[in-house]
Order: C-alpha cells, then sequence, then structure tokens
C-alpha cells in the first residue's frame, strides 16, 4: 500500500489495526459490489421486541469473533489494489428505524399491494449500496474506507420487529451468514457469553483469501491450458439463450421472489434425487431450465444453450480445513452450460446438469478455473457490450451445491423468529436468476433474486410457478413408476 494511502492511526496509543490484501476473488466481489451484486443480506422477522442494549452487546461480541466483520475496505488507486484494515477493537452500531420512519420506507415502495412490509424491507436492504461510488454513508468517493458490516432494526407494528444483517459478500458467503445467524441465536436464545480464551482466540483469528489455502498442485494449469479456457468461456457465452429481458435500459435493482414447496412435495422430490444419486441443486436447475425454454416461441424440440454456476464450499477441503465459523468467502464456482429443449425430462436432465457438475469438481475445476472466472467477472464489468444487450448476465442460473437444511428450536421461540431470508443482490453483474434453497422443517424454500427491471417481477412469478409445476409433477410420476 502507498504511503499516501496507507491508512493512518488517529490515536497513537491504540495499536495499528492488521492490513491484508484482498485475494483475487475477493478483488472481484470489490469490483462488483459498488455496481450491485454482492450485497449480502440476512432478514429476521421478529414477533419479540429486541433488547436494545443487549442487541448491541451481541454485535460487538460477533466483532470480537470475528474480526473480517469488523473491517474496513480501503481502494488503493496507486496500484490498483483492495485492503481489508482490521482494527483491534469492535465498533458495531445498530441503525434504528422507529415506526414512523418504517412506514415511510414501505410507502414509497411502488411494487405489488400483496407483498408483506418483510419482503419489502428485505429488497429495500439488498438495494441500499454502502459500497456504491455515489454513497456517502461512509464519507463517499472511491477512496473511502468501507465497513463490510451493517446492522438495522425496524419498527413494523407493536407486535413485528424486522433485523436486518448486511454484508460486503467479500466478507461474507452464504455458508458465513449461515453461521452467522446460528451464533446470533445462540448468544441471544442461550445468553451464551465469551470467555477470555474465546475472545483472545477471536482477536488472533487469521483472515486468507481462498487462493491462499488451495491445497498444493490443485489449482495447477498452464498457460497454454488457461489460453485455451479463457477463449473457450469468451466464444460460449456468445451462443448462451436467457429469459427475454423487459427493460435492459432503465436502472437496476434487485427484486426477490420465493418458491415453497410443502412438505410432502418435498419429501418426494428429495427421494427421487436421492434414488438418482445426484443432489437437490441437479433438479432446481433442470426445473428452471426447462421453465425458461418452455417461454420461448420455437418449436418444442429445438435447442437453446443456457449456462449454469454452481457454488460449492470449500471450507472442508482447504489446507488448513477451516469450518463454519470462519467468515469471509471460501466459495468456489463450476461454469456449465447445457442444450435444453421444452420436451426435455426434468429428471434426465437434471442427472445430466449434475453430472457435470460433479465431473468438473472431480477434475479439481473449481479450483483450476478461479482466476480465468474472475478474470472474466472483472472484464465484464469494465466491457457491459460484451454481454447480450449490455445486460451484464454471464449465466442463467446460479445455485449452491448444498441446500441449507434448518430446523425451528427452542431458541428461534425464544426470540420470537417468525421467517427469515437470506440471500445477496445480482443487479450489477451476475445470473438472471440466483437461488438460495433451504429446507427448513422439511420443507422447501427459496429465494430468487433476480435483476429488475431487466425482468419483472410477474415473469419471475411465472417461472418459478413452472418450476414448482415441473418438480411436483416430475417427482409424483417418479414416485408412480416404482
Amino acid at each position: 500500500m502507498s504511503e499516501s494511502n496507507q491508512p493512518q492511526n488517529p490515536d497513537p496509543k491504540t495499536p495499528e489495526p492488521k492490513v491484508r490484501a484482498a485475494g483475487g476473488t475477493e478483488y472481484s466481489w470489490c469490483r462488483a459490489v459498488p455496481d450491485g451484486t454482492g450485497i449480502t443480506v440476512l432478514s429476521l422477522l421478529l414477533s419479540n421486541e429486541p433488547d436494545i442494549s443487549f442487541l448491541e452487546a451481541v454485535l460487538s461480541r460477533l466483532q470480537v469473533s470475528h474480526p473480517i466483520l469488523r473491517s474496513r475496505i480501503h481502494f488503493d488507486a496507486s496500484c490498483n489494489t483492495f485492503y481489508f484494515v482490521t482494527p483491534c477493537n469492535p465498533h458495531a452500531k445498530l441503525q434504528l428505524f422507529d415506526l414512523q420512519s418504517t412506514s415511510h420506507i414501505l410507502q414509497s415502495f411502488s411494487g405489488d399491494s400483496h407483498i408483506d412490509p418483510h419482503h419489502i424491507l428485505l429488497e429495500h436492504e439488498l438495494n441500499r449500496n454502502s459500497w456504491s461510488r455515489n454513497d456517502d454513508d461512509n464519507g463517499g468517493g472511491d477512496q473511502a474506507d468501507r465497513d463490510v458490516f451493517f446492522v438495522s432494526l425496524y419498527t413494523i407494528s407493536e407486535t413485528r420487529w424486522v433485523l436486518v444483517f448486511r454484508l460486503h459478500t467479500s466478507a461474507c458467503d452464504r455458508a458465513a451468514a449461515v453461521g452467522l445467524l446460528r451464533e446470533l441465536l445462540e448468544i441471544v436464545g442461550g445468553g451464551r457469553t465469551k470467555t477470555e480464551e474465546e475472545i483472545e482466540k477471536g482477536n488472533e483469528e487469521k483472515q486468507l483469501g481462498i487462493e491462499d489455502l488451495i491445497p498444493s498442485g490443485k489449482a495447477n494449469k498452464s498457460i497454454w491450458v488457461r489460453g485455451v479456457d479463457l477463449l473457450g468461456y469468451s466464444l460460449n457465452s456468445f451462443r448462451l439463450a436467457n429469459l427475454n429481458f423487459i427493460d435492459a435500459d432503465s436502472p437496476r435493482r434487485s427484486e426477490v421472489v420465493r418458491l415453497k414447496m410443502n412438505q410432502d412435495d418435498t419429501d418426494r422430490l428429495v427421494a427421487g434425487c436421492k434414488s438418482r444419486g445426484i443432489k437437490l441443486c441437479g433438479a432446481l436447475v433442470a426445473a428452471g431450465l426447462i421453465a425458461a425454454r418452455s417461454t420461448k416461441p420455437f418449436p418444442d424440440h429445438q435447442r437453446e444453450k443456457y449456462a449454469v454456476v454452481t457454488l460449492t464450499d470449500c471450507r472442508s477441503i482447504l489446507e488448513p480445513a477451516l469450518g463454519s465459523n470462519n467468515f469471509g468467502f471460501y466459495h468456489s464456482a463450476i461454469l456449465n452450460s447445457h442444450d435444453v429443449t421444452a420436451r426435455d425430462d426434468v429428471w434426465e436432465l437434471a442427472n445430466r446438469c449434475y453430472t457435470s457438475f460433479s465431473a468438473a469438481k472431480n477434475n479439481n475445476k473449481h479450483f483450476t478455473d478461479m482466476n480465468d472466472l474472475n478474470f472474466l467477472m472483472c472484464k465484464a464489468i469494465d466491457n457491459p457490450g460484451l454481454t447480450p444487450s449490455s445486460s451484464m448476465r454471464t449465466a442463467f442460473i446460479s445455485i449452491f451445491e448444498d441446500p441449507v437444511i434448518d430446523e425451528s428450536s427452542k431458541m428461534h421461540k425464544e426470540i420470537g423468529l417468525v421467517d427469515y431470508v437470506g440471500c445477496s443482490s445480482v443487479h450489477g453483474i451476475g445470473p438472471t436468476i440466483a437461488i438460495f434453497d433451504t429446507i427448513r422443517d422439511g420443507c422447501l424454500d427459496c429465494a430468487f433474486v433476480y435483476p429488475a427491471p431487466l425482468h419483472s417481477r410477474e415473469q419471475m412469478l411465472e417461472l418459478i410457478e413452472s418450476m414448482r409445476r415441473i418438480l411436483a409433477d416430475g417427482s409424483i410420476n417418479l414416485q408412480s413408476d416404482n
């Protein structure tokens, strides 16, 4: 970091903050978030009024346990590098919105009247970009240091509150967000306190980019092969299909629709995946691809090529291995493309999608192609015209290899947890649909995040209803065949 841009310590008695350069994947997220992709939100709907002073103490504990949560992102223009600057002490602040200010936000929402307040506030937070180049909350300008962690509490009524954690994705992937929720429930519901040893361990926790933890030899690729792969990815992108764009010119925001299935349908779907030796992600992708292809006015037998990005949590296979309590971004992506017709059988396509992903993962593509995909992502950010209609769409669907499995517990009841949603924004660069799937109390609950008005809510609701029908019918047919 150049001397002129080195963060200064205002108090000589205060220990110097720890500084490290962002890794390659983190750098890509630091480039993507200012334009609207990579704002991670965990939104909790509560029926019990939170104790503000206790909640603020909990936030401080979380920042002590996970230094990345108290970090700021610093950009050094002289070397075009982002840095994580981590002070020694927590500084979490809770932004409070009383009933009047919350009502003002809800009234400003111009969407469908049937959308509930929790959903409106979720979308509101997905589009609160504290890292935007035009944002002044943190000082404004590209050179300003930006916090990675923000917390807001909204009052919907005398019996309902919404607590929202908003994080920079480079500091918190989905596994970390799940860990954050579970640790919050543990502290608040159980009243657990940190020991001195745990506090000291938290202060010493090392933060490294995923590239520094890849097992030796797993990411090796010759320059020739890397060049061929980059060319292949680039040329293939021009052949990829997508949903029809509604409005490719207006400013964009992220919106959310949810796909829910009852327990019987979920059980049949999971059993169908298990019987074929595939994971749920394969079935969800297949249903999405068939539903998208069915919207096109082409003969049913005509093929279209769609891209799928599957994200896998690498923590358990890194060196050293990490646990879910290690916050940061430790997922990697595998990009596959599939030719789809409107006549495809959902289970045959699901098997094809999952087999392609699994084979690529077995060949270490999640490590060997990491730099390639990060490079292409940054190139698309710099040159939107390389994507169809300058939409910045790089794939049709992104999905996680494994769903989040969650069961209601005593701690849920103690804090009055009515509902929660965790997802990330996609209205900058990214997929048309990002699927955040959870099996909650035995029922499938997926948050679909998409860029609007590039796509409309009505368009997405029709798509996910088609997906739900394809999955339900396919599971019933599979059961009858057995």
